[in-house]
C-alpha cells in the first residue's frame, strides 16, 4: 500500500483574520470553509478563486470553535463572550444568539442529523440546544473543571467531552448520564473526537501525544508520540484510516491508523498550529494557526484507499477494510527542512519495519522540490507491542444515501425558514420595546404638562 501513496500538495493559502485562526470546518458540499478567530470573527472563505470571503462580525470576544450544519445552510460559532451564534453563511450575515452559558464557551457542535448542538464551556459544563426551537435542552455537569470540548457519536446517542479536570467522559445522550469516564494522567486532552465508525474515539493532549481508545471495551488501542509540542487539534479521515493532528510545534501530521505509524509530517505555518479538519469527502484537509493563515491541503494519501476519484466520496462513507492498531511507543518527529523558499516532501518508497529495543525509528526516503510554502513530510514506522482491530464503517445502500440527501436538503430549507422566523421575532421583539418606550416618555411628557398646567 505504501508504494501507491501520494505526498499531500498545498493547494490554497487564504489571509484575512487580524490574529489566531481557532477552528475550521468544511461545508458538506466543499464549496465553503468556515474559520472562527481569536480577532472576534467569523469567516466563511470560498473554495472558488477569484470570490470574495464573508467576514462575520457579530461576536464581541475571541471565536473558539466553528461547525458547519450536515446540511451547509448553517454555521455554528461559539465565543468567549459566552455566547452561542448560528450563521446562515451569506453576504447578510444574519446570526441567531444562543444564551445560557456563565463563562467561555470552547466547542460547539451540529449532531449528524442537524437537529440538535453540543457547546462545552469553562462553567465546567455541557450543554444541548435544539437547533430549530433554537433552545436549551439541557447540561452535563460531571466535570470539575473548565470543558475544552465536546461531540457527538455518528449515530447522535453519544457525546463525549474533555475537560481540564483530566478525565474525557462517555455520555448516553437519552439518559444524560455519564457512562464513563477515560483518564489522563500526565496532561488533558485539547480535542476529542469519534471515529467514523463511532466505536472509539481519539484525544490530543497536552502532553504532546495523541491517544485513541476503545469506547466499548474502554482499552487504550493506540498512542502516539510524535509532535514535541502540545497538540491542540485532530481530524478523521471519513474512511476511518488516517487522523491529522495539528501542534504547537508548528507542524501538522498525518497518521495512519492501519499501520499505526507517523505518515507525514507538513510545515506550512510559523508558529503553533490550532486546528485542523479534513473535508466531508476526504479529498481535502485545511490547517489554521497564530500565523493567521488558513492553508488547504489536498489530500492524495488516501488514492491508494479509494483506487480512484470517482469512488472517493462513496468509499469515504462506506469505509474499507478494518485497520489494524499499533500501540506506539515512541516515534521520532521529523525534522524541518532548512530550506528557505521552497518545500520539502520526503517519504519512503517502502517502509522497513526496524525495531529498536528503545522504540526509535529508522527513516529513509526520496525527495521533491514544489514552489511553496516551507513544507516537509516524511515517514516513520513504530515498534508494534501488541495489535488491535480498528473497526471500520458499515456498507450503506445507494438508496440510502440518496434519502439522506433527500432528507439533508429539506433539513437545510427548514433551517433558513427557521433562521428567517427568528430574526424577524427579534425585530418585532426591538420594535415592540421601541415602541413601549417612546409611549411611556408621551405618558411621562403628558403627566408633565398637567401638573404644570394646575400649578
Amino acid at each position: 500500500m505504501n508504494s501507491a501513496l501520494s505526498d499531500p500538495t498545498l493547494e490554497r493559502h487564504f489571509r484575512g483574520h487580524r490574529d489566531t485562526v481557532t477552528s475550521v470546518d468544511f461545508s458538506c458540499t466543499m464549496k465553503q470553509i468556515a474559520t472562527g478567530s481569536s480577532d472576534s470573527c467569523v469567516m466563511i472563505w470560498n473554495m472558488k478563486p477569484q470570490t470574495r470571503a464573508y467576514r462575520f462580525d457579530g461576536h464581541k470576544d475571541a471565536v473558539t470553535s466553528v461547525h458547519f450544519s450536515p446540511s451547509g445552510h448553517l454555521v455554528a460559532s461559539a465565543s468567549r463572550d459566552k455566547s452561542v451564534r448560528l450563521w446562515v453563511p451569506s453576504l447578510k450575515a444574519e446570526s441567531t444568539v444562543f444564551k445560557a452559558h456563565t463563562a467561555t464557551v470552547r466547542s460547539v457542535s451540529f449532531s449528524g442529523d442537524g437537529q440538535s448542538l453540543v457547546t462545552a464551556s469553562d462553567d465546567k459544563t455541557v450543554k444541548v440546544w435544539t437547533v430549530h426551537r433554537q433552545k436549551f435542552l439541557f447540561s452535563l455537569n460531571q466535570h470539575i473543571n473548565w470543558v475544552r470540548c465536546a461531540r457527538f457519536s455518528p449515530d447522535d446517542r453519544l457525546i463525549v467531552s474533555t475537560s481540564d479536570d483530566k478525565t474525557i467522559k462517555l455520555w448516553d445522550k437519552n439518559s444524560r448520564e455519564c457512562i464513563h469516564s477515560f483518564y489522563e494522567y500526565a496532561g488533558y486532552s485539547n480535542h476529542v473526537d469519534f471515529h467514523p465508525s463511532g466505536t472509539c474515539i481519539a484525544a490530543a493532549s497536552t502532553d504532546n501525544s495523541v491517544k485513541v481508545w476503545d469506547i466499548r471495551s474502554h482499552k487504550m488501542l493506540q498512542h502516539y508520540q510524535v509532535h514535541s509540542g502540545i497538540v491542540n487539534s485532530l481530524s478523521f479521515h471519513p474512511a476511518g484510516n488516517f487522523l491529522i493532528t495539528a501542534s504547537s510545534d508548528s507542524t501538522v501530521k498525518v497518521l495512519d491508523l492501519l499501520e499505526g505509524k507517523l505518515l507525514y509530517t507538513l510545515h506550512g505555518h510559523q508558529g503553533p498550529v490550532t486546528c485542523v479538519a479534513f473535508s466531508k469527502n476526504g479529498e481535502y484537509f485545511a490547517s489554521g494557526g497564530n500565523d493567521e493563515q488558513l492553508l488547504v491541503w489536498k489530500t492524495n494519501f488516501d488514492a491508494a484507499e479509494f483506487g480512484d476519484g470517482t469512488g472517493q466520496q462513496h468509499r469515504s462513507r462506506s469505509g474499507t477494510r478494518a485497520p489494524t492498531a499499533h500501540i506506539t511507543v515512541s516515534s521520532e518527529p521529523a525534522q524541518r527542512s532548512q530550506m528557505s523558499g521552497a518545500s520539502e516532501v520526503s517519504r519512503p518508497d517502502t517502509v522497513p519495519r526496524s525495531h529498536s529495543r528503545n522504540g526509535n525509528l529508522s527513516r529513509l526516503g526520496r525527495s521533491q522540490t514544489h514552489g511553496k510554502p516551507s513544507i516537509a513530510s516524511s515517514t516513520s514506522n513504530a515498534h508494534p507491542p501488541y495489535t488491535a482491530p480498528l473497526p471500520s464503517h458499515p456498507q450503506e445502500s445507494a438508496s440510502e444515501g440518496g434519502l439522506t440527501s433527500t432528507l439533508e436538503h429539506i433539513i437545510g430549507q427548514l433551517d433558513i425558514l427557521t433562521q428567517t422566523v427568528s430574526i424577524l421575532e427579534q425585530r418585532l421583539t426591538l420594535t415592540e420595546d421601541k415602541l413601549k418606550e417612546c409611549l411611556e416618555n408621551q405618558m411621562e411628557l403628558s403627566a408633565r404638562l398637567q401638573s404644570r398646567d394646575e400649578a
